[in-house]
């Protein structure tokens, strides 16, 4: 069996949790309830995984990590702006 299998399977399950978060800051338009401090220490760490699967080689990492630094931007990029537009 090719132990690959096991990292995309925990690709698609880690990536996927944050969908309900980003679905749920675009539907209501608020963040509050996501620490900005959080957010930013996670696409930190988001950021280095790519750094490591890049240079083993490593595809699921690779994958999963692009998509979770997507989807984790999004919703800080939400935060900032539904922030500013709640505040004016």
């Amino acid at each position: 069996m090719n132990v690959d299998i096991y990292g995309y399977f925990a690709a698609i399950l880690t990536t996927a949790a944050f969908l309900p978060q980003l679905i749920k800051t675009i539907k209501t338009k608020k963040a509050d309830d996501v620490s900005l401090i959080t957010l930013i220490m996670f696409i930190t760490g988001v950021m280095s995984w790519i750094i490591y699967g890049y240079k083993i080689s490593s595809t699921p990492i690779l994958i999963a990590n692009l998509i979770t630094l997507i989807l984790n931007l999004s919703i800080l990029i939400s935060k900032i702006y539904f922030s500013k537009t709640q505040s004016d």
